[in-house]
């Protein structure tokens, strides 16, 4: 069984072909509730989730009693993969879900000025990145580096850190973490 209850939501959500505006909305939450969720940052309580499950359909029975299949597919072409951010910060993910992996594999593109927030990001897990071009300003437990081209960077997650392209020119990355973040 897999105890990830944030991969766990996602993969069934997008099993179900729901964003997770629409989900928020069918349930009657914020937009960020889901996410927190999803991520693993928000613990609901049975009856929150209760009522989350309800907007998909699917029974608390169901929904832990699902198992992944085991990914068959080794191989992905650019258009192949899943785009799992918006906005100023473009995160494309390997696979079309993580739910059972243990890895996540990301292709980052942060527009001039993007950032990941003023709050630190802090989660369980590694993660660590190649910068492909551009310049990266990368901050992990108050130090900060600018990193260019060929530059990486690898700390553990429960380290508060936080991304922010600098420069007149997007900034892409390859990224992988474990467990999955997103």
């Amino acid at each position: 069984m897999i105890d990830d209850l944030g991969a766990r939501l996602r993969y069934v959500r997008q099993l179900n072909r729901l964003s997770q505006r629409e989900l928020a909305r069918r349930v009657g939450v914020t937009n960020s509730t889901i996410s927190l969720i999803e991520s693993n940052t928000s613990n609901p309580s049975v009856g929150a989730l209760k009522r989350i499950l309800d907007g998909i359909p699917i029974s608390l029975a169901d929904f832990f009693g699902l198992q992944p299949a085991a990914p068959k597919k080794a191989f992905y072409r650019e258009d192949e993969m899943v785009e799992i951010g918006k906005g100023r910060i473009s995160y494309r993910q390997v696979g079309d879900n993580v739910f059972g992996r243990a890895l996540q594999i990301l292709k980052e593109r942060y527009q001039p000025g993007a950032d990941t927030g003023v709050i630190p990001l802090v989660h369980d897990g590694e993660e660590g990145g190649l910068i492909l071009s551009g310049r990266l300003e990368v901050t992990v437990d108050g130090e900060r580096k600018v990193l260019g081209p060929g530059d990486a960077y690898y700390f553990e997650s429960r380290r508060p850190h936080r991304f922010r392209c600098v420069g007149p020119v997007p900034c892409e990355v390859v990224s992988a973490c474990t467990p999955p973040t997103f």
